[in-house]
């Protein structure tokens, strides 16, 4: 499905050099960007690729969008000029009829909202397993500790000492947020949803995005330079480190290629 058919960024040029987020894009040969089911942007640290997916989301008014600051060069917000510059086209129906809405559902996930809800999934595992682990160790039953800490006052306990908590380790349970949030029938920005993965679940939620691409109707645009999900996603890929955002094949990709040489190089070492 198609949501989101075309987005095209702002040629307009402006004199300070410096002032965001003209100066990211300063010197680009940008045409529209043709969506996919599935669409990528990749580029290095400081391409610009998750400034690009937040000025889409400010643009279509989307659950998870960033009101960036701009450098401030008298009372103008040149991130709402830039974005009220740009201009987009949104997808066809069953019926050749042109969307007029995008889904309820459609949100932008960044990496710092995945680690964030990582850690909130964490720090309540963890906690309610120890809480078990200890009135069971004075004594309690553990039927009897189950429903203590569903009760009220165990609730109101355990909430006090999350909030005294500092630091938890980020594991893998990114997977239990994507679950939770990803649902069928929606436009879904994410900003290298990679992060905190195993290369494992790297291809498992690219292969969850494929499927509910083809099945669910969902649309993806994704901001990453991991091979693992590059090489999975059957995805049309922007290269937003060159200069006129070419399409590029995965396996093009300077990131992918280093990977590649690397283990070439010490391939007899597996052998």
């Amino acid at each position: 499905m198609i949501y989101l058919s075309s987005f095209k960024l702002s040629d307009c040029q402006i004199g300070n050099p410096n002032i965001y987020p003209y100066c990211v894009f300063r010197g680009k040969y940008i045409e529209p960007f043709v969506f996919a089911p599935i669409t990528v942007f990749y580029g290095n640290n400081g391409s610009g690729k998750s400034t690009l997916l937040n000025i889409i989301a400010n643009k279509l008014g989307l659950k998870g969008k960033e009101n960036a600051a701009s450098n401030s060069y008298g009372i103008r917000n040149y991130c709402d000029v830039f974005s009220s510059e740009c201009s987009y086209s949104l997808g066809e129906n069953e019926f050749g009829r042109e969307i007029r809405y995008l889904p309820k559902n459609s949100r932008y996930i960044k990496s710092e909202d995945i680690l964030y809800e990582v850690k909130k999934i964490q720090q309540k595992q963890v906690l309610s397993e120890g809480m078990l682990y200890d009135y069971v160790k004075r004594g309690m039953k553990k039927e009897e500790a189950e429903k203590y800490l569903k009760s009220k006052e165990g609730f109101k306990q355990r909430e006090y000492i999350l909030f005294a908590q500092e630091k938890y380790s980020n594991g893998e349970t990114s997977m239990q947020y994507f679950d939770e949030f990803l649902q069928p029938e929606a436009l879904y920005l994410l900003d290298e949803p990679e992060v905190s993965l195993s290369p494992a679940n790297q291809v498992a939620l690219a292969e969850e995005i494929n499927k509910m691409a083809r099945l669910l109707e969902c649309q993806f645009i994704i901001a990453t330079h991991s091979p693992f999900m590059l090489g999975t996603l059957n995805a049309k890929i922007y290269n937003i480190d060159s200069k006129e955002y070419d399409i590029t094949k995965w396996s093009d990709l300077e990131n992918v290629r280093f990977f590649y040489d690397f283990f070439r190089k010490r391939e007899r070492e597996f052998e």
